[in-house]
């Protein structure tokens, strides 16, 4: 399974991080050059490797960290996204009419044509994503949705290895939606920093 952060803000770094902190190889992107990129990324640790947007996408799993407003320049990179999980980590401070009355991932989804999307790590500040998920032998939890159940199971893994415990919400409109930012209104999940003790 190969692994990409598309958006190099407070939230890609935050994530760049914890993929460091595992060893985790993952690769990161922006709008900016990869040179532009590369001291942060070196900086951050050994397997976070900066590329062009184009070669992060040829990753299996691509977690967008982009400003909302940005997904579908995206979006448009590659002609399908069939075969491809995206993990939405945006958060959309949008009128809910601008989001077609949907939830925000299930609005992101139309433009990633064919992609398994999953809506995560999102309801985190980015200083809580960078933190060790691991305090006093909890692990952070992060909460996951989707409307294509199998499309969860894959994310939920990586969330662990990361460290964290993943929670699964259902579906974006059930679950998924106390983790949805829409307009000025956010879900009762977000900002929620919960742990889970191992079973």
């Amino acid at each position: 399974m190969s692994y990409a952060i598309v958006g190099f803000g407070k939230v890609g770094q935050a994530l760049a991080h914890a993929f460091a902190r595992k060893n985790i190889d993952v690769t990161v992107a922006s709008r900016r050059p990869p040179e532009a990129l590369a001291p942060q990324a070196r900086a951050i640790g050994p397997t976070v490797v900066a590329r062009s947007l184009r070669d992060a996408l040829e990753a299996d799993t691509i977690i967008l960290a982009v400003p909302f407003g940005e997904h579908r320049e995206v979006a448009k990179a590659l002609p399908s996204w069939k075969g491809k999980t995206v993990i939405d980590a945006m958060n959309a401070l949008v009128p809910p009419e601008e989001l077609d009355g949907l939830p925000s991932s299930a609005f992101v989804a139309k433009a990633f044509t064919g992609a398994r999307l999953v809506k995560g790590f999102n309801h985190l500040a980015a200083a809580k994503l960078a933190a060790d998920p691991i305090v006093e032998g909890g692990h952070r939890v992060v909460f996951l949705s989707s409307d294509d159940e199998d499309a969860t199971a894959p994310v939920a893994a990586l969330a662990k290895q990361l460290g964290f415990a993943p929670v699964k919400l259902g579906k974006l409109n059930e679950g998924g939606a106390l983790v949805h930012a829409r307009d000025r209104v956010w879900g009762q999940l977000i900002f929620q920093d919960l742990f889970r003790k191992e079973q």
